[in-house]
């Protein structure tokens, strides 16, 4: 199976949080879209690696992937090694993805900053002949970048305003990691009340720059061409 779009997230909530909206719309447009987490997860502070295991594939479901698979790196511990990369370059020549996002490369959680850096060396090792894996050679054409900080502007935001719910959704599937005033375990930065209200806001304010109700932001780390930029801008 060929993908159109897979995105990699250090944890198995990460997708969901960033850009699950872009994940459900591209899914109802029909495309064929994947998400890998890196790490299951096991050294939250709430749930179990089987819990958000579970909690995972019922977000797939609900966002409609084709794909989910998790390449069980140490969480908290996820850094560039030749292994770590290679387990990468094996998924990309195996879905051989047309696009591929994952985490900007500035972020406070460790494991996003390495997780980006790890996917972004696996897109071009995966097209090099003489790393090899028993599988064909395939550099994917794009590759973008999600959850950027506050002063890195986004190259393009998708307009995610018609999929908030299914966003939403997907994300709550992830219960074990969300506010629950029933709960014993330790609060968490995720845990807090109103965890779900400053990740919409910031959606929210996506949007505004387009005019739109939600929108979700990636980066393009390099030039984008542009052969027709009448037809590309006001068709």
């Amino acid at each position: 199976m060929q993908l159109d779009f897979l995105a990699f997230g250090a944890h198995p909530d990460d997708a969901e949080l960033f850009i699950g909206g872009t994940l459900a719309k591209l899914s109802d447009l029909g495309y064929a879209t994947g998400v890998v987490d890196m790490s299951r997860g096991e050294l939250g502070t709430r749930g179990t690696a089987a819990v958000r295991g579970r909690e995972a594939r019922e977000a797939a479901r609900i966002l409609g992937l084709a794909v989910r698979e998790n390449l069980g790196l140490p969480d908290g511990r996820i850094t560039v090694t030749d292994a770590a990369r290679l387990s990468v370059i094996r998924v990309l020549r195996k879905y051989r993805p047309r696009i591929v996002a994952t985490h900007y490369r500035e972020d406070r959680h460790p494991d996003h900053v390495h997780t980006g850096r790890l996917v972004a060396e696996a897109v071009h090792h995966s097209g090099l002949a003489r790393i090899r894996t028993g599988q064909e050679r395939y550099r994917p054409p794009v590759l973008l970048f999600f959850k950027l900080p506050w002063n890195v502007a986004p190259s393009f935001v998708v307009d995610v305003g018609d999929w908030v719910g299914r966003r939403e959704a997907a994300i709550a599937a992830h219960r074990s990691q969300l506010y629950d005033p029933a709960s014993r375990e330790p609060a968490t930065y995720l845990s807090q009340p109103d965890f779900l209200e400053r990740v919409d806001s910031i959606h929210a304010w996506y949007g505004t720059l387009v005019g739109k109700r939600r929108a979700e932001a990636f980066h393009i780390g390099e030039a984008l061409e542009i052969s027709d930029p009448v037809a590309h801008f006001a068709p």
